[in-house]
This record gives C-alpha cells, structure tokens and sequence, in this order.
C-alpha cells in the first residue's frame, strides 16, 4: 500500500519531467517488438532489480593500504550473499592509491577483488576523486594526496566568503597543469588507466560496473550545502581564480560584461530560505528569473555538465574494451524542490527551476557516453522531510530523463534504513515508470546484519519485481 499524497503535486510535480507523448509512444513500441535487443542496448530490465550493497568507509586502511580484517569481510559478504545480495560497490580512494604523482599502489584493491570472488560476488567500484571524512557519517579520514592539495587554494571550490572547500579539485583547474605537471582530467586518466591495466585486467570477470567521481561525494554537483546549510539555498562555489576567470569571459560573449564580476550579490547565504533573499524569491530585481540569473544559472550548471562530460568521454575511451558498464552520480537536492526557484538544487549546479528542466542535459551527456545515470533518495518519502521538500517527484524526475535519453537509471538510497517501510518505498520508486537497472544499498554495517530478516525480504522483492 503507498500513499498517493505528495505524488503529484500540481504546480511542481508536472514542469520537470521528461514526458514527450511521442517518446513514450517509441518507447512502447519498442518494449513490445524488440524488447530483448532493446533491453540489453538500453538496460531496461523485463524483470528483477539486482542488489548491490556499499562496502563500509573503513574497507580499507589508508595507512597499510590493506584490506581491514579481511577474514571478517569474507565472512560478511558469504552472509550478504546467502540473502541473495549479487555485488558489492567499493570507494577506489585516490588518497589511498596515488601517495606520489604516477606512483599507484593497487595492492588492496587486487586484494578486495579476491575476497569478493571467493565469496561468489560480483564488484562494482567508485572512482573516487574526492576526499572521505567530508560528509555526513563518514568514519574515515583520506584526504585528497598531499602532492594534489599543495596546488594550492585557487585550484578548489570556494565561496563568496572565501571559504574553501579541499574535498574535490575544482572543475576550473580540468584543463590547468597544476598537479605536478598534469591537469586535472590527465591525471584523473591516468588514474583510471592504471587500474585498468592493473586491477580489472585480472578482475574482469568480477568487475560489472565503474562509477567515475565527478564531484564531492563523488557525485557531479558543487559543494553547495556545506556547513550543514539543509534545508538552505546553499551557496554558489565559483569564486576560485579560475572559475571566476571564465564567468568574465563569458559575460563578455554574452555582451554584458557587468555581469563577469562575480556570482549573484544577492543570494543569500548557505543556511537562507529563498524568501529571505532577492535573487531566490519571485517578483524581485535580478532574481533567477531575470535576465541576469538565467545568464549566470545557465553559465553555472553547463560548466559542471562540460566538467562530466570531459571526465566521462575519457573514462569511455579508457575502458572502451573492457566490458564494464560506466555510471556517473547526479545528487538528490531534495529540498526546496516545491518552491519556484528550486535554489538548493541551483547552487549544486541543477539549473532546475520551475521553467527550465535541470536534469535532460545531464541524461543527454551521460548517454553520449553509454553511462549509467546514477540517482539517490529513492527510500525518502516526502511527508518525512520538510514541508518544501520532493524527494519522491525529485526521484520520478531524473527517471523519467533518463528513459528520455535511453539510457539505464540506477537507483540509491540516501540515508541508512533498515524497515520494511522504507524497503517498500525503495521498490515502489525501484519499478516506475519501469524498472531500474540495478540498486545499490547504502550500506554494509553492524546494524543491516542484526536486521536481517527484513533485508534478505527486501532482496526477495527487488528480485520479483516486473
């Protein structure tokens, strides 16, 4: 039984989604007449969800380099696959692996893959290019290598305020040689052509999917909600040398060079509701819906789109052959999702206010690649959040855009649970419009082991779902 409130709601729900009758049209048509070669181009699932579930942030000691009591983890993982579990997802820490530029130390992740084949699993991994101990709940601490951060300040995230952010490399220092010779995008492909020739050529009978880190979290977004900004507008992070270097230049393509300065001066800060500033409220000077704001929105989220896509196409020409499937992460900015102007998801970088769809681009770019488009949120219901917050319309959205752009969508939840309530949620959201190619559990603890019972029912569902 699921409630229908909150479902579809009148004024939000229906701008976003990617619905073109003709499309859904195709889409039948082709469900009905070609559905297995459809199905395995597109990845579209006649029947049942895979279940992967996310190694602990402490698989590995980032000191040894080694897998933490790797006896134990065999031991766990035998018991996740004796509840029908068919993969595992790890972090590839690059703190842990690349301690000096060019020098990769894969001994543990050869290791990981071993203790995952013997206990019948498959594996899919996280390149993860951000730093661990930055987000809520992490119990690690691996920071980026010390030969990355010594770029200095102007190569991170930073805020109006000068605040800066050393979980992930900003997108404006891609194309800058600033980490020991190498931009940033030659050494995130370095880093995943050394693992390549280094561990999946020995694990590719293991290794099904590799989700490329796009950002902090290693999701494709900006570090926009710091500070424990929930439920806040967040705040722009463009005010990096680099960052700031392009907005000129583009307000001077754009004819309006006053527009170059700097981001929005009035948007507010990180903990503000979208009333309590101009640029986020209706009606006012400047605000997104200005001239000005659908210039600098627009700037904002197609230069975190390029950062994707110049990541992706190379993660695509490295991994070309080697029968992996690539998945890139876009996060669930929930709240503030039934206002207008959608702030929190506009300062991560989802230009998705209520005239503009903020995720058709995103599907589009990861599409032209073969990606898998990676979501969360899918156990949120939103009479559990606050009362500006969609998680379920947001989930239905980014679906219904990745059907439109033909490409698999993979479903995640947000936060840990363990009932059958939100199990339930998970497999409602899991099979509309149709199912989802596979679903990753966030994630193995003490606590999912004394739960079993309900993950192992929950499994059994995914699995029978059509």
């Amino acid at each position: 039984g699921h409630s229908q409130s909150g479902r579809n709601s009148a004024s939000h729900g229906k701008r976003g989604l990617c619905r073109s009758l003709g499309f859904f049209v195709i889409l039948s048509f082709c469900c009905l007449f070609t559905a297995s070669s459809y199905g395995e181009h597109y990845g579209v699932r006649a029947s049942g969800v895979p279940v992967s579930v996310m190694l602990s942030l402490t698989t590995i000691n980032p000191q040894s380099r080694t897998v933490n009591n790797p006896s134990q983890l065999l031991s766990q993982l035998q018991q996740l696959k004796s509840v029908g579990v068919d993969s595992v997802f790890a972090d590839v820490w690059w703190g842990v692996v690349e301690a000096n530029p060019k020098q990769y130390d894969w001994a543990a992740y050869v290791q990981l893959t071993k203790i995952v084949r013997q206990a019948g699993l498959k594996m899919n991994v996280v390149l993860s290019f951000h730093e661990c101990g930055g987000n809520v709940g992490d119990q690690c601490n691996i920071p980026l290598p010390n030969w990355v951060r010594a770029a200095g300040k102007s190569a991170f995230y930073t805020d109006r305020e000068g605040n800066v952010d050393y979980e992930y490399i900003s997108l404006g220092a891609d194309d800058v040689a600033l980490f020991s010779g190498r931009t940033a995008v030659q050494a995130y492909t370095d880093f995943m052509t050394s693992f390549r020739n280094n561990v999946l050529s020995q694990a590719s009978d293991v290794i099904q999917i590799v989700a490329v880190g796009l950002g902090p979290a290693g999701e494709m977004r900006y570090p926009s909600y710091q500070f424990n900004a929930y439920p806040g507008v967040g705040e722009f992070q463009c005010y990096d040398s680099y960052m700031l270097a392009n907005l000129r230049q583009a307000a001077q393509n754009a004819g309006h060079p006053e527009w170059g300065q700097s981001g929005p001066n009035n948007a507010g800060t990180y903990h503000d509701q979208p009333d309590q500033t101009g640029f986020w409220s209706d009606g006012t000077q400047d605000n997104y819906a200005s001239d000005y704001g659908r210039f600098f929105l627009t700037w904002y989220s197609n230069i975190l789109i390029e950062h994707g896509n110049k990541i992706m196409a190379s993660a695509a020409s490295v991994y070309a052959s080697s029968g992996v499937r690539l998945m890139g992460k876009v996060a669930g900015i929930h709240w503030l999702y039934k206002t207008d102007s959608h702030a929190a998801e506009c300062t991560a970088g989802y230009y998705n206010t209520d005239n503009n769809n903020g995720y058709t681009a995103i599907a589009n770019m990861l599409a032209s690649h073969g990606a898998v488009y990676d979501f969360t949120c899918f156990e949120m219901y939103d009479s559990d959040q606050c009362e500006t917050c969609g998680p379920q319309e947001l989930v239905e959205q980014n679906h219904q855009c990745a059907n439109a752009a033909s490409i698999p969508f993979y479903g995640e939840n947000a936060l840990a649970v363990f009932d059958p309530r939100h199990y339930s949620e998970i497999e409602y959201q899991a099979s509309r419009p149709n199912l989802v190619y596979g679903f990753g559990y966030l994630r193995l603890s003490d606590t999912l082991f004394q739960n079993l019972n309900n993950f192992r029912t929950f499994v059994s569902a995914m699995h029978n779902l059509s």
